[in-house]
This record gives structure tokens, C-alpha cells and sequence, in this order.
């Protein structure tokens, strides 16, 4: 007995022709829309927030300090931000921050706490670091200091004699810092150097963290505050991580261009970096729009949409070029319409399926896993618009305007 087999199901039936290049301009026009719409945010955002976008200390510098509260009530960010300010530290940016960690019974829980930012970098500003190395070299004169310098929260010296634990302690207490506990590097800050006969010591000290810290629980009263997570960077590094982003994309959209021109010819290249160009402008817009931070991940995330573009967008240019040979009586626009008709149905599967995997991130992750999944949520989806309404246009429009005789348009 003959057995039968069911047939694939398909998502569009076969025969599918919707009419993509018959409406280019309209198209066109919400793309020109939503880019102009995504650059302007970025100024309303300079007038009403002093910055274009919500950097993270990763371009802008400085730290960033995860707390935990415990108590018989909940901790407000403004609370925080009072108590902090009334400390008298400023520029402070406090938010909501969620992670996930053991509970009693070894399952995992959600703990919420906040999350606060602030533009110093260490607990000695670079001024400040000076005044304390003066003040160092004076008061020990008699210990032939040869070198005071700061690095961060860590004051390095080169002398001819010894210092010991309670001087150097006495010493910062007295300019309003906490020493943090030799322990077992007492004994090397002791010994000599063989040759030189000098004494090189790093004493470090508690860092912004532990001052927020004890100004928190100076101010909430019965509640222990506990410091989860310290990140900082410098500022110099993030201008220069931020560098650093920017010129990461601009190799990606180059060696992407090269590789079209490669791979197809001159006349597709253009339409896939149009439309890379056009998913970047607009996932940077939703990240304007909703001020979502900024950061180094996201970065990382746009290099993934603009590759998973250019993926979308060379299948559907290698249909084009493979009916080109066999559909030669038709017209270029009409090959392309049939083209996009015929890589429909695996386009919608494909970014589907990453768009699911990526909202479960966005709904459950936390963090930097849901700060990437945001901008590769966003770039799903204007992904595929672009590879069907932004780049197939523009091929169309180089060929008309530098390949095609009149008569083939």
C-alpha cells in the first residue's frame, strides 16, 4: 500500500504577488520619515537633556554602582538621590536595576535595587590627588620621599625610608579618606630593593563606592546597604571606547560595501549600504525615542543588525541575479518584484524566529542582555523592511539610471 506524504506547510501559498515595487515611493517616503524623525530626536534630546543620546560611563566616564537594600521597606531612587545629595555629591543619576541571584533554597530569585551613576571616576579628583601629595611629602619630610603620584583610588610612593600602617591610615583620616588593609602586602611595603635601597609601596583606599555606601547608611536608618557591582572608567577611555564604536561601524559598512561589490557588482552594493545606513539611523532613534542606555553592548548589537541586514539583503540580491539569466524578457523592475515575492516567505520565517529569541531576552533578560536584545528587536524587524523597501529601490534606481537602455526600464 502506497503511502502518501503530507506536503510542506508554507506561510505565503505559492503564486504570491504583492506589489512591492509598484509602491517604492510610498515606501520611501515613511523610510525618509522615520530616519528624519530619529535625527531629530537626537537634538530634542540635546536641548532637553544635555546629550544626544543616554550614554552609558562607558563613552562618558566615570562609575557606576549597583546597591542592595535590605530592610523592613522598600528604598526609592529618590531617596537615594536625596541622600546623596545632601552628602553633597553631585551629578548623581539614580534608576531602578534588577538582577537574579540564589535564594534560601538554592532557586533563583529577582532582587531589585538601584543602579547609581556618577561622573567621578575614583574618590580623589585629579586636583584634589595633587593637594594630597603635597600634603604627603610635607608631613614626611624625614622619610626622603622621591615620588608621590595618583593612580585612581591608589597613591604609589618611592622613598628611602619606611612607613608603617598607622602613619600612612592616620595620614589619609586626616584628609577625609579610609586606608584599606595592607594584609599581606605590609610585608613587601617594608623591604627595601635590592640596588636602588628604596621603598616602593602602593597604598590604596576606599573607593567612591564605600563613600556613597556610608552616606546611604548614615541616611537610611535601618536599612543595611550593600554594594553589588562597582564599574568605572576614566574619561579619556570612554571618549576613546566611544571612538573606538564609531569607527567600528564605519569599517563594518566599508568591508561590507567591498564585499557586495565582490560578490554582485556595482549597481547592488549601493542599495544594501543604503539600506544598513537606514537600520543604524533608526535603531539609534529608538534608543533616542525611549532613553534607553547607550553603551558598549549596543554598540556590538548594531554591528549584529547591520550584518544581519546585509544577510537578508545579499539573499534576496542573489534571487535577483539568478532571474535575471532566466526571466530575460521581463522587464528589471519586474524581475525584482518577483524576486521579493519568491524570498518572502523565507525572509518572514527567518527574522521571526529571531525576533522570538530575542523578545524572550528582552522580556526575561536583564541588564545588558536586555539592553542588546532592545536594539536587536528594533533591527529585526527594520531589517527586513529595509531589505525589501529600502535596498531592492535602490538597486532598481542604479540600474535604470547607469545600466539599462531606455527601452528596458
Amino acid at each position: 500500500m502506497a503511502t502518501t506524504h503530507k506536503p510542506f506547510r508554507e506561510l505565503l501559498p505559492d503564486g504570491t504577488n504583492f506589489e512591492f515595487i509598484g509602491k517604492t515611493r510610498l515606501w520611501v517616503t515613511i523610510s525618509i520619515l522615520a530616519i528624519a524623525a530619529s535625527i531629530g530626536m537626537l537634538f530634542v534630546n540635546q536641548a532637553t537633556r544635555g546629550s544626544i543620546l543616554n550614554w552609558t560611563i562607558d563613552f562618558k566616564g566615570g562609575t557606576e554602582i549597583i546597591f542592595k537594600f535590605e530592610g523592613e521597606r522598600p528604598v526609592s531612587s529618590g531617596e537615594v538621590r536625596g541622600a546623596l545629595g545632601g552628602a553633597g555629591f553631585a551629578g548623581i543619576e539614580v534608576s531602578d536595576y534588577a538582577w537574579q541571584e540564589a535564594g534560601p533554597d538554592g532557586t533563583e530569585v529577582k532582587v531589585n535595587g538601584l543602579r547609581v551613576r556618577t561622573p567621578e571616576f575614583g574618590a580623589v579628583p585629579d586636583e584634589q590627588a595633587a593637594a594630597h601629595a603635597e600634603a604627603f611629602v610635607a608631613k614626611f619630610e624625614d622619610r626622603e620621599i622621591l615620588k608621590v603620584s595618583w593612580s585612581g583610588d591608589t597613591m604609589s610612593v618611592r622613598s628611602k625610608k619606611p612607613f608603617s600602617e598607622d602613619e600612612i591610615g592616620a595620614f589619609f583620616a586626616g584628609v577625609g579618606l579610609e586606608m584599606k588593609p595592607w594584609g599581606a602586602a605590609a610585608e613587601d611595603f617594608a623591604t627595601v630593593e635590592e640596588g636602588t635601597g628604596e621603598y616602593n609601596a602602593q597604598y590604596s583606599i576606599w573607593g567612591i563606592d564605600r563613600q556613597y555606601q556610608l552616606a546611604l547608611s548614615s541616611a537610611l536608618e535601618g536599612t543595611t546597604v550593600s554594594v553589588v557591582q562597582v564599574y568605572g572608567v576614566g574619561p579619556k577611555a570612554g571618549e576613546q571606547l566611544r571612538n573606538d564604536g564609531i569607527k567600528a561601524l564605519f569599517y563594518a559598512i566599508v568591508l561590507i560595501m567591498l564585499y557586495l561589490v565582490f560578490r554582485f557588482d556595482v549597481r547592488y552594493a549601493p542599495g544594501a549600504v543604503v539600506a544598513l545606513l537606514h537600520d543604524g539611523m533608526i535603531v539609534v532613534g529608538a534608543f533616542a525615542v525611549t532613553w534607553t542606555d547607550f553603551s558598549l553592548t549596543t554598540v556590538a548589537a548594531l554591528l549584529t543588525v547591520i550584518g544581519y541586514s546585509v544577510n537578508d539583503t545579499v539573499v534576496i540580491f542573489d534571487r535577483i541575479r539568478e532571474n535575471v539569466g532566466r526571466l530575460k524578457d521581463k522587464k528589471f523592475a519586474r524581475i525584482i518584484n518577483i524576486s521579493l515575492n519568491e524570498t518572502l516567505s523565507r525572509t518572514l520565517l527567518t527574522s521571526l524566529t529571531l525576533f522570538v529569541v530575542t523578545i524572550m531576552m528582552n522580556i526575561f533578560g536583564t541588564g545588558l542582555v536586555r539592553n542588546f536584545a532592545f536594539a536587536m528587536n528594533i533591527g529585526v524587524i527594520v531589517g527586513v523592511y529595509s531589505s525589501i523597501f529600502v535596498a531592492a529601490p535602490v538597486a532598481l534606481y542604479i540600474h535604470n539610471k547607469y545600466f539599462a537602455a531606455p527601452a528596458n526600464k
